[in-house]
């Protein structure tokens, strides 16, 4: 068997896929995105693909450490997003070729079905609360929030109160038997969230994602040693080595994104180095359907997976779904929270191409905003 082709969609709302086509006619899907720099990972990869055409697709390991590495300069979330991409649908294609979901092919299913959870906002306080509401009355049993809007540097008493009293409100609609993770977004300053998660401790939150900045993870330990509530970050670390630095800090998990992190190929690793640490996994998934399906086949062979991010309903996706992409959506059916283990081979979706094709022709120019403090400076989105 021979890749022959290697090919990219611009797929509204946000998204890119990618399709790799061979000459016994199997094909593999994969979603290689930086969120707003869609078309830059697309040149991405069609310079890749030169490397993939011609050559065998079941050699995995081999095509990732060439993709990975074949180009001197190497990393960064560009890079890195387009090889997430290609791994995926060559990971598709050998589970297609020997009939068995790819889960399988990591060393078989450690668990039946897993936790999902959903997103409810929390940038502006208003409607918060119905939001979480819908949720729980739609079986969720966790949701993640973010913390705030802008913060400044140094946050006023009134901006620190408010985020508690958000997460006291939706910690009240939950109750004690449901989860509810923060997502600080980067927005928070080393000050703020020393200064912050003391205060959210008594709501027990299921963690508190991203405390810092990725680029200040080497002040996470600081962080860690503050609060009384589990940490999680990795949304934007594109590597075991970036997952290195911040494995012996106390954290509490880890959370590569199957698009961002190099793939299932990666992020498996990934998650067996959290393993030493006893560090548990919940990958950061606000992307489509091919992203979640790769996720999903990650859950289900991983000892130290937690929870897995999907993004129905989310914001971002106004005006179309990840379930318009599928010919079946019933694979991600979420019942009383939670999904079972896929069973069909390779990813376990089957992507719609007509639909693919024709959502391509429209494309997107997505973009993220933006933000500015009130003085006119720049401020973390």
């Amino acid at each position: 068997m021979k890749i022959t082709t290697v090919e990219t969609f611009l797929v509204p709302p946000r998204w890119l896929f990618c399709r790799i086509g061979t000459d016994e006619g199997i094909v593999g899907w994969g979603e290689p995105i930086v969120e707003g720099r869609a078309a830059t990972v697309r040149t991405a990869v069609t310079e890749l693909a030169k490397l993939l055409v011609g050559t065998d697709p079941l050699r995995i390991e081999d095509h990732w450490q060439v993709l990975s590495k074949g180009g001197f300069y190497r990393g960064g979330p560009v890079l890195s997003s387009a090889v997430a991409g290609l791994d995926q649908a060559l990971w598709d294609i050998a589970g297609k070729v020997r009939g068995a979901p790819v889960h399988e092919l990591l060393g078989g299913p450690v668990r039946d079905w897993t936790r999902v959870y959903s997103w409810v906002g929390g940038d502006e306080p208003a409607e918060l609360e119905d939001a979480v509401r819908a949720q729980v009355e739609a079986g969720f049993t966790a949701v993640k929030m973010n913390a705030s809007g802008r913060l400044g540097p140094i946050a006023t008493p009134a901006e620190i109160e408010a985020v508690v009293r958000r997460v006291a409100a939706v910690r009240d609609v939950l109750g004690d038997s449901r989860d509810v993770a923060i997502d600080f977004h980067g927005r928070v300053s080393l000050a703020n969230a020393r200064r912050l998660l003391p205060l959210l401790e008594p709501y027990r939150p299921l963690f508190v994602e991203e405390p810092l900045l990725p680029e200040e993870r080497h002040q996470l330990r600081h962080v860690v040693a503050a609060s009384p509530v589990p940490l999680a970050t990795g949304e934007r670390m594109y590597s075991r080595w970036d997952f290195r630095e911040v494995l012996d800090t106390g954290l509490a998990v880890v959370q590569p994104d199957i698009s961002h992190a190099g793939g299932i190929s990666e992020v498996r690793r990934i998650a067996a180095m959290a393993e030493v640490y006893g560090v548990s996994v919940a990958p950061h998934c606000p992307l489509g359907p091919i992203a979640l399906a790769a996720s999903l086949q990650i859950a289900f062979a991983t000892p130290n997976f937690l929870i897995q991010e999907q993004s129905l309903g989310i914001h971002y996706n106004a005006g179309n779904e990840l379930l318009d992409y599928l010919v079946d959506p019933s694979v991600f059916r979420f019942v009383d929270g939670r999904v079972a283990r896929p069973r069909r081979p390779g990813l376990g979706i089957e992507v719609d191409e007509r639909a693919v094709r024709r959502a391509d022709e429209l494309g997107h120019a997505w973009h993220s905003p933006v933000w500015r403090h009130d003085d006119g400076s720049f401020a973390e989105w």
